[in-house]
């Protein structure tokens, strides 16, 4: 009885272990599992650059001779042993793997050694000189050598603070010996002027933009301050180049025989430092290699914390404010560059020219547009009455056009489009009429020339009150303007929000001149209280409805974008600020209607139309 109780357990025991034993079998040591694509893509393209892991190619050298445990307990030894392994010449795969684990070393221990160490593996890698060929240009590892070259060298030329890059001559040493550079400080001299401050574009993260462009290729992408070059006379336009300006450019090291030179440690360098406008590309080894280039975020570096936000209400409430640093209220954002077409931003109420910050984003980097034009920004107070900060405007478009262009030889400069948005549209449209006498018929019924007043005011009323058409503007945009008025000035007109304007020293020292001095009566009777730019945009003010009354000089062509809110019927719409009837004008080429509120300089329908007219502008004769 016990024996055959004992046979039962066995059994049982053994059906058990058997079927332990097809179970297991369900999962074999070797296999493979189903999972989601996109996963199996992330393990297979993961890198130094993206995961701070190895890539799979490196992994897999690392595998195959026996060093994934002894990189991870001692890396710098394990790098040493596979430098002392490189052959003369060839062996990629190990090149490469070099490059991938000094760069993932160089960013864990902060040694510039080992990051530049990097930067000369994956240069080798993606020259290997005469004695071999380059990579397949669809190998994986081109883009990741790019990116450890590209950081690398950032890295190892970073200041100790690792705020930005300096570029200099000297001796650096390398893991493995020393690289010579040599830097000829001329490179730094660009337009006539000099450039310094060199910030890693690649280390900042853009906020505010839709887009942030980057054009893929080799070298480090930075941003460069400009500053008047040792010695150099000023330049023209030099006063008007916007403060904070960054401007992007590359560095870029090019390496003597790299491949060749790895083993006996002395190696060769030149760094080179090219603008973004003037290299698109380089050559090297036989080879048409472009340039890794960041264009949005030095736009979006110099408006960082940039007083130009203050200026918003503050240059709105006081006729005089203006942004620290600016010196010509009409502001370049580039150096001049003869043959390229000046496309002038006039912002709007309360506003800046930081608000086209999107459009301008757009413009650098259409091949197309860049390449031909540039830009200007016009900065006012916008509570000032409209005719005075239209005049400031004209003044300064015909003093900027005669210090840059001062022979009237650019063909360029007689194509300029004017655009502006909201109240800006109303100073755009100043640079494009003829007034005669139709504006100072509102105030005085005398000449100009009977007034008693000295030169110099007689010269800011003829500036404000007579208009003709600038002979180098060609075309003119209007944004969102209120030509018959805007329905929210009226309603703050009711408030107290006009009582809050303070008009310019300048224009109220004319006031009181003419009211002390002048036996003009009506003249005197108007100037007792200045009027403000919302004054100006009430619906059925005197200088409004002149304004609206007064075409477009023939030789310059319009166009018009208006806002609307909602799906609607637009004769039916306005943007919350301006009705459609307001902005709608008739002697325009064109007109498109943007579903937008009031600020839609930034709205994508916006800039295509704004971005087709000016190529539309820059092809025609």
């Amino acid at each position: 009885m016990q024996i055959h109780l004992y046979g039962r357990s066995l059994l049982r025991g053994t059906a058990l272990a058997l079927s332990a034993l097809l179970l297991a079998a369900c999962a074999t040591p070797v296999g493979v599992k189903r999972v989601d694509a996109k996963r199996v893509h992330r393990e297979l393209t993961a890198n130094a650059i993206s995961t701070d892991e190895p890539s799979a190619s490196s992994r897999q050298l690392l595998n195959r001779l026996g060093l994934t445990d002894r990189f991870e307990a001692d890396p710098d030894a394990t790098l040493a042993v596979l430098h002392a392994d490189l052959p003369p010449t060839g062996d990629a795969d190990l090149v490469f793997a070099l490059a991938e684990l000094s760069f993932l070393r160089g960013e864990k221990t902060g040694h510039r050694d080992q990051t530049l160490a990097a930067a000369v593996y994956a240069y080798a890698f993606l020259f290997p000189g005469a004695a071999a060929s380059p990579p397949d240009p669809l190998d994986p590892r081109l883009q990741v050598a790019r990116n450890v070259y590209n950081r690398g060298l950032t890295l190892a030329l970073a200041s100790p603070d690792r705020r930005d890059v300096v570029l200099a001559s000297g001796a650096y040493p390398l893991p493995f010996g020393r690289l010579d550079v040599r830097f000829d400080t001329k490179e730094l001299l660009w337009a006539g002027y000099q450039l310094d401050d060199f910030v890693p574009m690649a280390e900042y993260e853009v906020r505010g933009m839709a887009n942030r462009y980057r054009k893929a290729g080799l070298g480090a992408p930075l941003a460069a301050r400009l500053t008047t070059a040792p010695g150099a006379a000023p330049q023209p336009g030099s006063e008007r180049i916007a403060p904070r300006l960054r401007v992007p450019v590359t560095a870029f090291l090019r390496i003597d025989d790299p491949r060749r030179h790895l083993k006996d440690g002395t190696l060769h360098a030149d760094l080179e430092l090219y603008s973004e406008d003037a290299h698109a590309a380089l050559e090297v080894d036989g080879q048409r290699v472009p340039l890794e280039q960041e264009t949005t975020a030095p736009l979006a570096f110099m408006l960082e914390g940039a007083p130009i936000w203050d200026f918003e209400f503050a240059g709105f409430r006081s006729g005089d404010f203006l942004p620290g640093g600016i010196k010509s209220q009409l502001v370049l954002l580039h150096p001049h560059r003869p043959g390229r077409i000046p496309v002038v931003l006039v912002h709007g109420t309360a506003s800046s020219p930081a608000r086209w910050a999107e459009m301008v984003n757009e413009f650098e980097n259409d091949p197309t547009i860049a390449s031909r034009y540039e830009v200007w920004l016009f900065i006012y107070n916008t509570g000032n009455p409209i005719a005075y900060s239209g005049g400031i405007l004209v003044q300064s478009l015909k003093d900027t056009v005669a210090e840059l262009d001062p022979a009237g030889t650019d063909a360029a400069m007689k194509k300029m489009v004017v655009i502006g948005h909201s109240q800006g549209g109303l100073l755009t449209k100043l640079t494009a009429i003829d007034s005669g006498t139709r504006f100072w018929d509102n105030v005085s019924p005398h000449s100009i020339t009977e007034l008693k007043v000295s030169e110099e005011d007689r010269a800011l009323l003829q500036r404000s009150m007579f208009y003709q058409p600038l002979p180098f503007v060609r075309r003119v945009v209007f944004i969102s303007t209120p030509h018959r008025g805007s329905y929210l000035a009226a309603f703050s007109l009711s408030g107290l929000v006009t009582r809050l304007l303070a008009a310019p020293l300048r224009l109220t020292q004319l006031s009181v001149a003419i009211v002390t001095q002048s036996q003009d009566e009506m003249l005197t009777r108007k100037l007792k209280r200045l009027p403000t730019s919302l004054d100006n945009m009430t619906p059925g003010n005197p200088f409004l409805l002149k304004l609206s009354e007064m075409t477009i000089d023939p030789r310059i062509t319009a166009h018009s974008i208006v806002s609307v809110k909602g799906d609607g019927p637009p004769e039916e719409g306005g943007d919350g600020v301006v009705k459609y009837s307001s902005a709608h004008i008739e002697g325009v080429l064109s007109e498109k209607i943007v579903r937008s509120s009031h600020s839609c300089q930034a709205n994508p329908d916006t800039i295509n139309e704004v971005k087709r007219i000016l190529i539309e502008n820059a092809t025609q004769p």
